[in-house]
């Protein structure tokens, strides 16, 4: 092998070796970021796009208008942190604690908040489409005028959570504990429902064409002028529901729906008897 060429491979290799560290500086980097965000309490306006800020820990955090798209905070732990106006589209966050957090308005498209603690935090206005909410804690959160199409709640509990004037058309709600929640005029076009407990829930005004409701139980639920134009309600509980003025239910589409004689029902619509 010539001189000339055992300087170019050397040449290589140090050229790779010092790329190497330069990359292993940056990855490292975001440990010193998050050192500064703690001390600051947060970093609000900045542009944190792509940041590995994982399991970041900091109560009361400022991030309100930060560019948050597609960085890691998985296991973060951000309780009541202020988010208004924030940027956290395709964000990783599953099993992170933002209980008690403020995302009004803040744009969130396709973000992954699975398993998440969400309790009492606030999304009105927010943009959630197509967002992964599977099994998240949601109680007593705000989702009124949130878009929440297509978005993915399967499991989520959100007692006593607000979706009041949500769009949440084609969103999965399978298996969701929803006792008390907020449905007021909320519109779930071609929802998943199915295995949903929601007791006591306020759906009037709400639009329910074409969802599915199987195994569904809406005991003690408010259905006052619900639209359920190609709805199926199949094996769905009703004790003590009330749907007056309900429109477009289809008798050929309630299969083994029940209630009890406290349900109030519309004009032409028949259910079996509640099994205690």
């Amino acid at each position: 092998m010539s001189d000339g060429f055992t300087r170019f491979l050397a040449g290589c290799f140090g050229a790779f070796t010092v790329l190497v560290l330069a990359g292993g500086a940056g990855a490292g980097s975001d440990k010193g970021r998050m050192a500064e965000i703690t001390k600051n309490g947060g970093c609000p306006g900045c542009d944190l796009e792509l940041a590995e800020l994982r399991a970041l820990k900091l109560e009361n955090a400022d991030f309100k208008g930060a560019k948050l798209r597609e960085v890691d905070l998985k296991e973060a732990v951000l309780p009541n942190g202020r988010f208004q106006k924030s940027d956290f589209r395709r964000t990783e966050a599953e099993r992170a604690d933002f209980s008690g957090g403020d995302f009004s308005y803040s744009s969130m498209r396709s973000v992954d908040l699975e398993k998440s603690d969400l309790t009492k935090a606030n999304f009105q206005g927010a943009d959630l489409r197509e967002a992964d909410l599977n099994g998240v804690i949601a109680t007593g959160a705000n989702f009124a005028d949130t878009d929440l199409r297509n978005a993915l709640l399967v499991r989520a509990v959100a007692d006593n959570a607000s979706f009041r004037d949500a769009k949440m058309d084609a969103a999965n709600l399978e298996r969701m504990d929803l006792k008390g929640a907020d449905f007021r005029n909320a519109r779930l076009r071609q929802g998943k429902l199915d295995r949903i407990a929601a007791h006591n829930a306020n759906f009037a005004g709400a639009d329910l064409s074409g969802v599915r409701l199987v195994s569904a139980d809406l005991t003690g639920a408010n259905l006052t002028d619900v639209d359920f134009d190609g709805a199926l309600l199949r094996r769905t509980r009703l004790v003590g529901a009330d749907l007056t003025g309900a429109r477009n239910m289809d008798q050929s589409r309630i299969l083994g729906a029940c209630g009890d004689e406290t349900t109030k029902l519309p004009k032409g619509i028949r259910l079996g008897k509640c099994d205690d």
